[in-house]
C-alpha cells in the first residue's frame, strides 16, 4: 500500500479518541502527486502519515479538479525514535552526496543532521547554500518518510561554520560525540562504544557522529577536536566515501546501543 505524508492541517480528526472518525483533504502538490502522477482513483485505499506520530488508513471518497477527500477508516500509532538519538554533524560534501546522506538518514532513524563548513569542505562559507537546496532536502525527507513509514521529520539544520559546530555538539555525559577520522587513529569504533558504555551508569540522550567531507579534516581541526576530549575513531584502513562512512557509523551505533529492536 502506498504511503503519503500530509501536514496535520489537512487531517481532520480527534487524535486522542479511540473511535476512528474524520477525513483528510488532498490539495496542491499533494493532490498533483497522488492523483495526477500516481493516478489513484475514487474508492482506493492508501495510508496517510502524520508528523504527529499517527498513520491513517484512508479511502478516497471524492476527487474534484484540484482537491480530493478521503474517509479515515483506521488509525495506528507510529513508533517513535528511541533514545539515544543519533545525530550527524557533517562537513559539507558535494550536493549529490548530502542528498544521499539525508535520504538514508531518514530510513536509518537519524534524528538530526548538522552540515558545517571546514577547511576541506565543498563550500567554505556557511551562507553559500542557495535556498532551493533546503527546499530540495525537504522534498527528499518527505519522499524517504513515505517510503520507510517514518513518522518523525529528520531535522536538517542551517549550514554553520566550524566554530559554531564545535559549540553545538556539546560533548558531555548526556551527549556523546564520535569523531570519525580517516587518518592516524588507533581507537576502533567498537572499543570506543564499549569504553563509553562501561564508563557510565546510564545511556546518553544523544550521540553525535562527526564526519568529514571528501577531503577529510585538517591536522589543525584534529587538534581542536582532541582539545575537546574527542580522540579520533577509525573504521579501519580503507578510506570510505562520505555516505558509506555515515551509513556504517549509524549501523554500528544502533547495534551496539540496542536500537535495532
Amino acid at each position: 500500500m502506498r504511503r503519503y505524508l500530509l501536514d496535520k492541517k489537512f487531517i481532520h480528526t480527534d487524535y486522542s479518541k479511540e473511535t476512528v472518525a474524520g477525513h483528510v483533504e488532498f490539495t496542491e502538490d499533494t493532490f498533483h502527486h497522488i492523483f495526477e502522477v500516481c493516478r489513484h482513483t475514487q474508492g482506493e485505499k492508501l495510508e496517510v502519515l502524520s508528523t504527529l506520530g499517527t498513520a491513517f488508513l484512508v479511502e478516497v471518497t471524492e476527487i474534484k479538479k484540484n482537491v480530493a477527500r478521503g474517509k479515515i477508516l483506521e488509525q495506528r500509532t507510529i513508533e517513535r525514535l528511541k533514545k539515544p538519538f543519533i545525530n550527524i554533524a557533517m562537513s559539507l560534501p558535494r550536493f549529490h552526496v548530502i542528498d544521499s546522506v539525508i535520504e538514508r538518514s531518514v530510513e536509518m532513524g537519524v534524528k538530526r543532521i548538522l552540515p558545517f563548513t571546514s577547511e576541506y569542505s565543498f563550500l567554505k562559507k556557511a551562507d553559500g547554500i542557495p535556498p532551493m537546496k533546503y527546499e530540495r532536502w525537504g522534498k527528499i525527507i518527505t519522499s524517504a518518510m513515505q517510503q520507510s513509514g517514518r513518522g518523525e521529520v529528520l531535522a536538517v539544520d542551517q549550514v554553520c561554520s566550524w566554530p559554531e559546530m564545535l559549540m553545538k555538539i556539546n560533548p558531555g555525559p548526556k551527549s556523546w560525540c564520535l569523531f570519525a577520522y580517516e587518518g592516524d587513529s588507533k581507537k576502533p569504533i567498537k572499543d570506543y562504544v564499549e569504553h563509553k558504555i562501561s564508563a557510565q551508569t546510564e545511556k546518553p540522550e544523544e550521540v553525535w557522529i562527526i564526519v568529514g567531507s571528501e577531503g577529510g579534516f585538517s591536522s589543525a581541526e584534529v587538534v581542536q577536536m582532541q582539545k575537546l576530549g574527542l580522540d579520533p575513531v577509525t573504521l579501519g584502513h580503507q578510506i570510505l566515501r562520505v555516505e558509506t562512512a555515515c551509513l556504517t557509523l549509524v549501523s554500528v551505533l544502533k547495534y551496539e546501543l540496542g536500537l535495532w529492536q
